[in-house]
């Protein structure tokens, strides 16, 4: 899969495509059903799928630290959009010149110009342009005149209500891992590289493995019995801190992981953390004594939890192939109260 990043990276050989744009945040699936439906119209056309993303999103860009967590970094985002079909991924980065394009200049510098577009897959209330005149209605009018196809996606629901990315992050907020990754189509993960940091876990006999995240609004906080999986694929039960560390007075986010069944050293390797259950919130601690003790109660809780869970030989990770319930895809329109998710969520 081709990665392109910004207008200036495309070449020929990136244009002729069948395209969808969005945040694609999380990658749900109501934006793999979007992927199918890009997918039909590739394989008609003999040309490659088109993903269009925009880094940062654009609620980050206007809202910074009030707008919605990510449920996707972009390089997770990425290889998710190619594990569903895409074969070609365009960054485009959202900052002061994006934004002043009106609706027609991003047509036609974007799609008509940079990609040569053959059909286009979009949100029948997705907007863009700095005019706010860009819409399905224009993208529909100049396709006529350029002679690419558009139509809108498919609306897919379960339980009757439509599939968001809004809607993930407020079961993964409540602790529904398992509602979420319903939604997902898989259990909702963490994933970064171990770093070395201040090592006060060894201090107190609690190793810790440290992940950064990035300096953004974060989905989950607090302290969560999970499974982490190294590279190799082995799963282990632990329990995660997920936020600033108080009692150390940590500035930026950090993913801290024990691994209770585990000795070794984990400085650079990759790590997928599985939440499972939530077992309280961040709390700042007088002394690291304290600090100490909660963990060990945290420790007794995460065990408890999860070896009822490996009798299930799963650690009770949410898995997706759990009963679904009732789904729908609809071609069906939905409100503008809906439409940041449309591609965008």
């Amino acid at each position: 899969m081709r990665v392109i990043r910004g207008l200036h990276n495309l070449k020929a050989a990136h244009r002729g495509c069948v395209a969808t744009i969005g945040n694609f945040d999380g990658v749900h699936r109501g934006h793999q059903a979007i992927l199918q439906q890009c997918r039909e119209h590739a394989a008609r056309w003999s040309v490659p799928l088109t993903v269009v993303v925009f880094e940062p999103q654009p609620r980050e860009f206007f809202a910074g630290e009030q707008a919605p967590p990510r449920l996707t970094r972009l390089r997770e985002k990425v290889r998710l959009l190619r594990d569903f079909g895409a074969e070609q991924v365009l960054v485009l980065p959202f900052n002061d010149t994006l934004r002043s394009l009106t609706g027609r200049e991003f047509i036609d510098q974007v799609l008509i110009d940079g990609l040569g577009v053959k059909h286009l897959v979009v949100g029948d209330d997705f907007r863009f342009g700095c005019d706010r005149r860009g819409d399905f209605a224009l993208l529909a009018d100049v396709g006529r005149e350029q002679g690419f196809g558009v139509e809108h996606t498919r609306t897919f629901t379960v339980d009757d209500e439509r599939v968001s990315s809004t809607r993930v992050r407020t079961l993964l907020a409540s602790g529904n891992f398992s509602a979420a990754a319903r939604l997902l189509g898989r259990p909702y993960s963490l994933h970064g590289r171990v770093v070395r940091d201040q090592q006060l876990g060894r201090t107190i006999g609690v190793p810790t493995a440290n992940l950064p995240l990035l300096p953004q609004p974060l989905t989950l906080r607090g302290v969560f019995a999970v499974v982490a999986e190294l590279a190799n694929g082995e799963r282990y039960p632990a329990v995660a801190n997920v936020g600033f560390r108080p009692t150390v007075g940590s500035k930026r986010p950090t993913l801290e992981v024990h691994l209770l069944d585990f000795s070794g050293d984990l400085y650079g390797q990759r790590m997928t953390v599985f939440p499972c259950t939530r077992l309280r919130g961040e709390v700042k601690f007088d002394d690291l004594e304290a600090l100490k003790a909660q963990i060990e109660r945290d420790q007794a809780r995460a065990r408890h939890y999860l070896t009822a869970a490996v009798a299930d030989n799963h650690y009770a990770l949410p898995l997706a192939s759990a009963p679904l319930g009732r789904e729908t895809i609809s071609s069906d329109s939905y409100s503008a109260d809906n439409a940041a998710d449309a591609n965008n969520g």
